[in-house]
């Protein structure tokens, strides 16, 4: 794929994004993509099959940004400490976020209907991000920064939260200060300081 048709294929996701962000997933369709692009229907068609294609290759960029964005702000001397609370700092953020999210979006493209498969972007994320927090904490283990037996099942337990909290904040509602409690609680079980500032 040459240059011009890179920068094609991400104007569509960036725009098609701004779309799903609007309108959830169910409701859009190739033309509501067309017609916020402003291209021809054979022009989205050439690069993409359907809104389900789209919306995952929307899903992966998304990821992608995300991680540069946490990646370029762990500094240099960060212990894991740093790194583990600058990633509950993020997700806080994520989860507080009421304006241009995709999590509507992502809830209505899995409760679709959609068999849990091994090219599953959600499943691909979060099993990456239980062997990342893993070895975070395998890390702080090493260094007497944690305590933990278990540090395997202490980062599906973390992300089982932060993917709890992410279904509340889509359904029910959720303040600053339940996500305060839930990370304080993620930081005692793994043995810091009560006194460890809350991030964000």
């Amino acid at each position: 794929m040459g240059e011009k048709s890179i920068q094609k294929k991400r104007f569509i996701l960036e725009t098609a994004r701004k779309v799903f962000v609007e309108k959830g997933f169910k409701k859009v369709t190739m033309k509501d993509i067309v017609e916020a692009c402003e291209i021809s229907r054979g022009g989205l068609y050439l690069y993409f099959e359907s809104t389900g294609q789209i919306f995952q290759e929307v899903m992966k960029l998304e990821s992608e940004e995300a991680d540069d964005v946490f990646s370029d702000s762990i500094a240099d001397d960060a212990t894991a400490a740093d790194i583990l609370i600058l990633f509950l700092k993020e997700q806080k953020k994520e989860l507080l976020r009421k304006e241009d999210t995709l999590t509507q979006a992502i809830y209505e493209f899995y409760f679709q209907g959609q068999p849990v498969r091994k090219g599953n972007v959600l499943k691909r994320q979060f099993d990456s991000a239980v062997r990342i927090i893993e070895k975070l904490i395998e890390t702080g283990v090493e260094n007497g920064e944690f305590y933990c037996e278990d540090c395997r099942g202490m980062a599906r337990n973390i992300m089982f939260v932060l993917e709890g909290l992410k279904i509340s904040a889509q359904t029910i509602g959720i303040t600053a200060d339940a996500v305060d409690r839930e990370i304080l609680f993620i930081l005692k079980m793994l043995g810091l300081e009560e006194s460890q500032e809350v991030p964000g």
